[in-house]
């Protein structure tokens, strides 16, 4: 029912508003009229009816609290509104008007009739009783046709304004952190609630792999979960789809391994046109078709996650390359701190001893030389420290290049032997070197003072950490293709330096080959040298196509240590064994 400024009201009608106002909602609906609702002379809402109360986004049962709070609905120009208002309540006349409402940003145009709830005699009006009827609706900006197809536009229209708030909470929300986690938990959690979805799960990407695997998911109580599934993208034709076109593909497939429902949507995530993961959401059989605007939605959301996930990965790099700069200044100084110390004590024990010679101390020559040939010993061990730090400054800075060439194994072992057997001897450690048999020598390709350096170091650490027992070193063919950029060769050639020395425990053996890490720096200040040496030794090995490797059981169980070298050419190997010594040279 329409009323107008010149209809009379009838008698059942006037005596009804009274008990309308009072009774409240309940009556509404009984009126008959799209709209109905009860306003006092502020234009606050006492009672409220909509039969499409579903565009305004509140409950039934809270639209007039919210509309009062919230000052939500509300006339667009609201003093033109409001005269009216107060002239119905002046008059007691009804009047019809058409007027603009706005809730939600969106506007609603309205064709209402204003009628005064009659007073008993002696008392002014307070209140009126408002009908009408939905001539316009605008959501979002974009005009409803509400006499056409009605219901499908409207359901279209809340359903295309209910994503987009889902997109904006959800970009405000991964713009607040950068923690992966996060984000791409947050997602699936906001995506999965409002949406009311079956699944929804986040997979990252990198295009080197065919496969991703499930990082973050929101599902069903009775659904099993699927974080930490991995995935074969070919085998998933909606996954690989997704990648190849950067778009939203929904797929229906029979026995879809990811849905029982059998039906998904999927979008990859990217950043600069390169995806970077992967959304999927399982969708109910009886979901409306998603139209072209819920599908670039869904491009949206991949994109603004997609970005934040590059910020997040991006800012994930940085702070790891920090931490790594700063233990790598930290290592430096605690490094410099025990070199300095490990310089100044062969200096300091030369300067003794030349200063006594100088100042006449040594009272005679047998004595003199001694004090010569000790600070001969120490200019020595200096050398070979001053030696390390510029070894390591040329492999920091990329300069360190070898000249290859072939080297037989058996000089080298024996100037090995020549150099360390008096050492071992002298701490009365047993001291064996063993070749493999052959009939003819055996040639690598390397640097052979480097190789020297190598193998005079590993075994120096060996005789310095072994304090019983012995030291072995022995080699073997490894008959296996080995290639270099410019040069294949038939095999690698494999030494091993093994000790029965203090070893080293379990959790401490990655950092043996770390520039400027220590093992233990009481342990180093105790043994003396810099804690270069597996480093150094390593990078020379790499350098000549070798490969370095360290053993050990664990704390007083003693350490091996191989390294292998390209085998120029392949050597005739014996049967017999017999060739094995204790000495080589």
């Amino acid at each position: 029912m329409i009323i107008t400024a010149n209809s009379q009201l009838p008698n059942i009608f006037t005596q009804n508003l009274e008990s309308l106002h009072h009774q409240g909602d309940g009556l509404l609906p009984a009126l008959g009229a799209e709209l109905v609702y009860t306003q006092d002379g502020a234009g606050r809402y006492l009672s409220f009816y909509w039969q499409k109360s579903e565009l305004l986004g509140f409950k039934p049962n809270t639209i007039v609290t919210q509309c009062n709070e919230q000052k939500a609905f509300v006339p667009v120009d609201k003093a033109s509104y409001m005269e009216i208002l107060h002239r119905v309540l002046t008059n007691l006349v009804p009047e019809r008007c058409q007027c603009w409402f706005n809730c939600e940003q969106n506007l609603f145009e309205l064709e209402l009739a204003i009628c005064p709830i009659i007073p008993p005699l002696g008392t002014t009006a307070s209140a009126v009783l408002v009908t009408g009827r939905l001539l316009q609706l605008k959501v979002n900006n974009q005009e409803v046709n509400v006499a056409i197809h009605t219901s499908t536009q409207i359901d279209l229209a809340l359903r295309s304004q209910e994503h987009q708030r889902i997109v904006n909470k959800l970009t405000r929300n991964i713009r607040r952190t950068l923690d992966l986690d996060v984000i791409w938990q947050q997602t699936v959690d906001s995506l999965g609630k409002a949406l009311r979805l079956e699944r929804c799960i986040i997979c990252p990407y990198q295009p080197a792999s065919s496969k991703v695997r499930v990082i973050a998911e929101y599902h069903q109580p009775e659904l099993p979960s699927l974080v930490g599934t991995e995935i074969d993208v070919n085998t998933e034709p909606a996954f690989a789809q997704a990648l190849a076109t950067l778009e939203p593909i929904v797929m229906e497939i029979p026995g879809y391994s990811l849905s029982k429902h059998n039906k998904m949507l999927v979008v990859a995530t990217c950043y600069q046109d390169q995806a970077n993961g992967l959304i999927a959401l399982n969708l109910r059989s009886e979901c409306c078709p998603l139209t072209d605007a819920e599908l670039e939605l869904a491009k949206e959301v991949a994109d603004q996650l997609g970005t934040a996930i590059a910020h997040a990965t991006l800012y994930k790099e940085l702070e790891v390359a920090r931490q790594k700069a700063e233990e790598a200044s930290r290592l430096k100084s605690e490094f410099l701190a025990n070199v300095s110390h490990e310089i100044r004590t062969p200096l300091n024990g030369m300067i003794g001893f030349l200063k006594l010679i100088l100042e006449g101390m040594a009272d005679d020559a047998e004595e003199r030389n001694q004090f010569l040939e000790e600070a001969h010993h120490l200019s020595l061990h200096l050398l070979n420290i001053i030696n390390d730090i510029l070894d390591i400054a040329k492999i920091e800075a990329g300069k360190m290049e070898l000249v290859c060439a072939p080297v037989k194994l058996d000089e080298l072992f024996c100037d090995v032997e020549n150099f360390m057997r008096p050492q071992a001897e002298a701490k009365n450690l047993s001291f064996r070197m063993q070749l493999p048999p052959t009939s003819d020598d055996i040639i690598v390709q390397g640097n052979y003072q480097r190789l020297l350096q190598v193998m005079l170091n590993l075994t120096g650490n060996a005789i310095k950490f072994t304090h019983e027992g012995g030291i072995t070193i022995s080699a073997d063919i490894v008959l296996q293709k080995g290639k270099l950029p410019e040069q294949q060769f038939p095999g690698m050639v494999r030494v091993r330096v093994a000790d029965t020395g203090i070893g080293v425990s379990l959790d401490k053996q990655d950092k043996l080959f770390q520039l400027f890490s220590q093992v233990d720096g009481s342990r180093t200040r105790q043994y003396g040298g810099t804690g270069l040496g597996l480093a150094i030794s390593q990078k020379l090995i790499e350098t000549m196509g070798g490969e370095v490797h360290f053993y050990s059981l664990g704390e007083g169980l003693g350490s091996t240590v191989t390294f292998t070298v390209p085998l120029y050419q392949q050597p005739v190997m014996l049967s017999s064994t017999d060739s094995d010594s204790d000495s080589i040279c």
